[in-house]
């Protein structure tokens, strides 16, 4: 039996990650009457048939048990017209729904207004996955607009649609 592979160095990691671009989404549910969401990265299409996505979020978030507990969830694919929402759905602080435009999805999830795109799913399964939950949802409902879609790179976001091609 060969040696255990060591532990990668952590700022290393940090690092790696910093190399990924990414598409900024804001999951969002209700709970209740009070509509919750937070900034997530961690969103991946699975399969368009069925239509299946994938978002992981972290169980210490304030979010989580919401999400936990709701059959379904809205994911708002953020548009480069709402920095202030990322700015906002990223911190821990209430009330991020104060003076934010919203419309309830077929299910009820709340839908933010200016985004890129929208979707509204059913979650199928909840995996444990160390410190998170990967939510594994059916698509039942979106949307999408024509405003450029926000990316997030080494710490800054940028505008997606500004992007240039390669070849």
């Amino acid at each position: 039996m060969g040696p255990s592979p060591a532990q990668p160095d952590l700022n290393l990691l940090k690092q790696v990650n910093r190399q990924f671009v990414s598409g900024v989404t804001v999951v969002t549910a209700m709970d209740g009457q009070t509509p919750r969401g937070l900034a997530v990265n961690a969103f991946s299409s699975i399969s368009l048939d069925p239509p299946t996505v994938m978002v992981a979020v972290q169980r210490t978030s304030s979010t989580h048990e919401c999400l936990y507990r709701a059959t379904h969830l809205a994911i708002n694919i953020l548009s480069t017209d709402q920095l202030d929402v990322v700015n906002k759905f990223a911190t821990k602080a209430e009330g991020k729904f104060a003076g934010l435009d919203w419309v309830p999805g077929p299910f009820g999830s709340p839908l933010i207004e200016r985004s890129g795109a929208q979707m509204e799913v059913e979650i199928r399964e909840r995996l444990q996955a160390s410190t998170h939950t990967v939510f594994i949802c059916r698509v039942v409902h979106a949307t999408v607009s024509d405003r450029h879609a926000m990316v997030y790179t080494a710490g800054t976001f940028f505008d997606g649609g500004a992007l240039t091609p390669l070849g």
